[in-house]
């Protein structure tokens, strides 16, 4: 064999972490990174009321509780479609 057969994968010449890395998912880590910086740089009290008497609670926690709440959505509605 000679060497530049043996740096290549079987899957054509390109690796799986090259074949992990699209635009789109690069576009997704860094928006859940501003997320996250955005998140916790809030973090005075709040009042919230929702159906429920008011509550005194830090705002990073209501973004990241909110944050989390709208990726399950996300994934539940993907997955749904895919069936």
């Amino acid at each position: 064999m000679s060497p530049t057969e043996t740096s290549r994968t079987a899957g054509g010449g390109r690796s799986r972490f090259a074949d992990a890395l699209t635009p789109g998912r690069i576009g997704m880590a860094a928006l859940a990174v501003v997320t996250l910086v955005f998140i916790f740089q809030n973090t005075r009290e709040v009042k919230i009321r929702l159906l429920i008497p008011e509550v005194s609670m830090p705002l990073y926690l209501a973004l990241l509780a909110t944050a989390l709440i709208g990726a399950a959505c996300g994934y539940y509605v993907a997955a749904r479609r895919r069936k």
